[in-house]
């Protein structure tokens, strides 16, 4: 079933004593904005996040699909090879198509022809017809393509499909301090390292963590896009199940306590919408219960919309022919 409205969101989480999104060329400290010194978690994290969910509760019906159809399936996955994910769709059409020896060595010639100064061949395109063909299949097979896109164009040639649902960063309501705290395994790794020790075998390290933050992201769906990669209402509701629960099972060391504290839907009447999703996002206001408190957990803020509360399950209207509901 296609889409027949246009949705923004909001979605609020939060951090306590943990590490939301480490910045790997910073030594793994928590994002932040050297500006404002507001913490910052990437869309690329959020989506992580959502496709492990998603991957985790459709594993079992994956393995076993009805009628041999698979929809769940995760293209950017852990550990995959994308162009092997690609083939797959070339496999399963009987499509003619440069396997990957020949795509490799078609990557071979066009490093020879550039030292030649010369344009290289593409050797790894299907026709126009077979890259519409895999670009559909790879789109009814894969949940993340149909819903953020993805470029499928490196080796088989699968397309470029643009995703109905785009996340923005995620920026603390407040500015965060990030602290680095030195800790100690008791345990060495080489042989090596116990003889220089002595006998000691200490390891010793850094761990950062956030003592507490409130982050807000905001999100799009367009029904326009979402028809041409067949994101659809059931897709939608699996999206909205995510977002809610994605935290409870992404625990680690590093994210002990993270938790969806919000998600905010406006639903629009229209598919084109009928208010601009900033507008919208602007009356949705998270703030301070005490001006200048330090907050260490979600009771220190209040989240109202035009200076009203909103309960589980509330729907007001948020403008002429906008709705907004809050699903978790």
């Amino acid at each position: 079933m296609s889409l027949a409205h246009r949705y923004d969101f909001v979605l609020i989480f939060d951090v306590k004593d943990g590490n939301p999104n480490g910045d790997p060329d910073a030594g793994n400290m928590p994002r932040l904005d050297a500006e404002s010194g507001h913490g910052l978690v990437t869309d690329v994290s959020l989506k992580r996040k959502v496709r492990n969910f998603v991957g985790l509760v459709k594993e079992q019906e994956e393995r076993a699909p009805v009628d041999g159809e698979k929809r769940f399936e995760i293209y950017v996955r852990e550990k995959a090879i994308l162009n092997h994910q690609n083939q797959r769709a070339y496999s399963a059409l009987n499509l003619a198509v440069a396997p990957e020896e020949q795509a490799q060595a078609a990557t071979e010639n066009e490093a020879t022809d550039a030292k030649k100064k010369k344009p290289a061949k593409d050797k790894r395109k299907g026709s126009a017809d077979e890259v519409a063909l895999a670009r559909q299949w790879m789109c009814q097979n894969f949940f993340d393509v149909r819903t953020f896109g993805a470029v499928m164009s490196t080796g088989v040639n699968c397309g470029q499909v643009r995703g109905p649902v785009q996340l923005t960063f995620a920026r603390s309501v407040e500015p965060i301090v990030a602290l680095e705290h030195s800790i100690t395994r008791m345990a060495v790794a080489t042989e090596a390292e116990a003889e220089k020790q002595q006998g000691d075998n200490r390891t010793m390290g850094r761990k950062h963590t956030v003592p507490y933050g409130v982050y807000v992201a905001h999100g799009f769906v367009s029904s326009f896009l979402a028809r041409q990669t067949g994101f659809g209402a059931d897709d939608l509701e699996l999206l909205w199940q995510a977002l809610g629960q994605m935290f409870e099972h992404d625990r680690s060391a590093a994210r002990g306590e993270m938790a969806t504290r919000g998600l905010y839907v406006f639903q629009h009447d229209s598919e084109l919408g009928n208010a601009p999703a900033h507008a919208l996002f602007e009356r949705l206001a998270i703030t301070p219960k005490e001006a200048g408190a330090v907050a260490r957990s979600f009771d220190a803020y209040s989240v109202g919309f035009d200076s009203r509360g909103l309960d589980i399950g509330e729907t007001v209207q948020a403008a002429p022919g906008v709705k907004l509901t809050r699903k978790f």
